[in-house]
């Protein structure tokens, strides 16, 4: 059993690695996209300035068109208070938007957590991913992810819901079966050790077309 549990340990930990470093290479992309707007806007500045002198109206207002679905998306969209959960949140909502789901999200958390950045990273990351990996069995217009996220007296609450093409689950054995790859079993797990070593509480629940995680993280 010792053994066994090593293994599961290590692939855990493999797990974590792999999901950490893809969460940081679309937080850098996101952040050299918005560079890179930055760096041209003297430029964008220039062209429009150019049209507006020709009295060309309808080439400035096409510029400003693409101007605006470019700066959407690099825009911070989701501003909550804490810098670490909006470098996650924005990403992820980046994430999800290039692969046409809706995102609605309302959050507010304290500038301050004693949650570690790391977990919290780990556990919104986990979240976010499966609900889109969900939501991409769906056509488009069902696409569909809510986040709610606010301080609970001294908790931190949050809620992830997404749309899904699954019926309602059952749980077996206290949790509900995963009919992903090993990564998301590990991934679950992942998140409901976090939970527990943070003394934490976690509820997830299934119903027709949706399933929705809570969490509550003492502060």
């Amino acid at each position: 059993m010792h053994l066994l549990d090593r293994m599961i340990d290590r692939r855990i930990a493999a797990y974590q690695s792999d999901l950490l470093a893809t969460h940081y290479a679309e937080v850098e992309n996101m952040y050299r996209q918005a560079r890179g707007w930055r760096h041209d806007y003297r430029n964008h500045i220039q062209v429009l300035t150019s049209y507006a002198q020709m009295g060309d109206l309808e080439s400035l207002k096409a510029y400003l068109h693409e101007l605006s679905i470019d700066l959407n998306s690099v825009d911070t969209v989701l501003k909550t208070g804490n810098k670490m959960t909006d470098v996650i949140l924005n990403s992820k909502i980046s994430l999800a938007k290039s692969r046409n789901i809706t995102v609605r999200a309302d959050a507010h958390v304290p500038v301050s957590l004693t949650t570690s950045e790391i977990d919290l990273c780990i556990i919104m990351g986990n979240l976010f991913d499966n609900a889109i990996e969900a939501c991409m069995q769906l056509p488009e217009e069902e696409r569909l992810i809510r986040i709610y996220m606010d301080m609970k007296n001294t908790q931190l609450y949050m809620s992830f819901t997404n749309t899904t093409a699954q019926k309602k689950q059952k749980k077996e054995g206290g949790r509900f079966r995963t009919t992903k790859g090993q990564g998301h079993g590990y991934g679950l797990v992942r998140v409901d050790t976090i939970v527990e070593r943070n003394q934490g509480y976690i509820n997830r629940n299934s119903e027709d077309g949706a399933f929705t995680t809570e969490i509550l993280l003492p502060q």
